[in-house]
């Protein structure tokens, strides 16, 4: 059994977790559930030891645990999967799987310390191209390849964060059996989530975190969903009014549209759609059948062939007409300069606004000024504007993100996964700022895995399958299958 009692954790004058104890059991997955900023990965990083705690202990089967001291935790038998992977996307899948069973100095044999790895993946029935580079896979396949290095050791205790948040429902489906069958091997698993309806599906147990206080712990057939938004945020969200009296307007129509992958294969071929103004149009299907390239394409940062028109001229991202408003998929690769800071990360879309500027200058109180209100408006949890963007939780980097591009009307917003990693008052706020740039007259382009953000979004559903449209009865199936 791995408990925690009295865990205290500060960062500055933020207090991460403020007294909180807990117990997870061997043969039982425990969600951990709360707000983003709410102690979730603070927590999951002191039981990993990434990080050391103020006060307070950590053991397993009554030992101390090594804080502070991630290796010896992981000897031990403490694995975690991160949500953002911690793959090297140049290597190919076998050097990531040994890259991952190293245990020391000495000559390195890939094909070797890849074997336990790859007979965790035959049991699983997972097939797995060894010499395919990281990088080049969809995220589910990559979601794969970490939990594979995390079983290829001897791992008692296993750590998911967020690990449904860009997988598609055939892929829930999926790991959700991996979930139960490391449960049946007397496995301790611990799944960091915010979708309620996966945790009432698969969870044994459920504790509740909110401003680093433990607020409830229950088994999971003694609570509600409405009890656990409860728990998490203090009131049940309003459902959303997703039907607009909006008229449709012409806005950007595709004609036999092509685009080739990082790979250089085809992933668009002969896609023909339109995203009128004032509707929302989801793109559904497999994740890596085309939908994120689609997007990019959409968004101006990859070449296309065919025809693209915006209100009926040719469509060119470059200009200022129309103005596009991009949620790309991954955050922190793709969203955010880490590095630097929140007010900088701002900038990337501010230094558009005359108001921010003054010829080639940066007016700094002015951004300042116009920083502190996105982050007060979206509920970013920070100290500081001056914060580095890798200071803030998963879910407060996604707010950053959607502040920046949702700040004004754009004429199209693009939009990847927009609720990836947030809890369920931050996923109402950021589908209702979606819906008033709907409201206001914009074309939204919504690409989801998630069935139930295009449910609860989505005025009409396009399905993607090997870089075409899919039609007809069937097409949703798609989202549960193969592409």
């Amino acid at each position: 059994m791995l408990t925690v009692s009295k865990i205290t954790k500060s960062y500055g004058a933020l207090r991460a977790l403020d007294g909180v104890s807990a117990e997870f059991r061997e043969g039982e997955i425990h969600a951990v559930l709360g707000e983003n900023g709410a102690g979730k990965s603070t927590l999951m990083n002191l039981l990993a030891g990434f990080t050391k705690p103020d006060s307070g202990s950590i053991k397993l089967d009554g030992k101390e645990l090594p804080v502070g001291r991630p290796f010896e935790c992981k000897r031990l038998g403490i694995a975690m999967i991160h949500q953002h992977f911690t793959l090297v996307p140049g290597f190919t899948v076998e050097e990531n799987l040994a890259l991952a069973a190293i245990s020391g100095p000495g000559p390195i044999d890939s094909r070797e310390l890849s074997k336990p790895a790859m007979a965790q993946a035959e049991a699983l029935g997972w097939p797995l191209d060894l010499a395919a580079k990281t990088g080049q896979l969809p995220v589910g396949a990559q979601q794969r390849i970490e939990i594979l290095k995390a079983l290829s050791g001897e791992s008692r205790v296993i750590i998911f964060d967020e690990p449904t948040a860009v997988l598609s429902q055939g892929e829930v489906e999926d790991l959700f059996r991996v979930l139960r069958a490391l449960k049946q091997d007397g496995k301790t698993v611990i799944l960091i989530a915010h979708k309620l309806r996966e945790v009432m599906a698969v969870a044994d147990r459920v504790t509740v975190l909110r401003r680093g206080k433990v607020v409830g712990e229950a088994p999971i057939g003694q609570v509600t969903s409405d009890r656990l938004v409860e728990w998490m945020v203090g009131e049940i969200p309003p459902l959303l009014q997703k039907n607009a009296d909006t008229k449709y307007r012409e806005g950007l129509r595709a004609t036999g549209l092509s685009a080739k992958g990082d790979r250089g294969e085809r992933a668009l071929h002969g896609i023909d759609l339109e995203a009128r103004r004032g509707e929302i149009l989801g793109i559904g299907g497999v994740d890596g059948n085309g939908q994120v390239e689609l997007a990019e394409v959409f968004a101006g940062v990859r070449s296309y062939g065919g025809g693209l028109e915006w209100e009926g001229r040719p469509f060119d991202p470059d200009s200022r007409s129309p103005r596009i408003a991009y949620i790309p998929q991954d955050r922190q690769h793709d969203g955010l300069a880490l590095g630097m800071s929140i007010e900088d990360n701002m900038l990337i879309e501010g230094h558009r606004r005359p108001s921010l500027t003054a010829g080639p200058f940066i007016r700094r109180q002015r951004l300042r000024q116009w920083s502190s209100g996105l982050i007060e408006r979206f509920d970013i949890k920070t100290g500081s504007a001056k914060a580095r963007a890798d200071s803030l939780s998963g879910g407060n980097q996604q707010k950053l993100v959607v502040a920046r591009a949702l700040d004004e009307v754009p004429d199209l917003l693009v939009a990847v996964n927009p609720g990836r990693g947030l809890d369920v008052k931050a996923t109402e706020y950021v589908h209702r700022k979606i819906l008033d740039a709907r409201n206001a007259g914009a074309a939204v382009v919504l690409v989801s895995t998630d069935l139930d953000e295009i449910g609860a979004l989505a005025t009409r559903t396009l399905y993607l399958s090997r870089g075409q449209i899919v039609e007809g009865e069937g097409a949703a199936a798609l989202v549960g299958g193969a592409g």
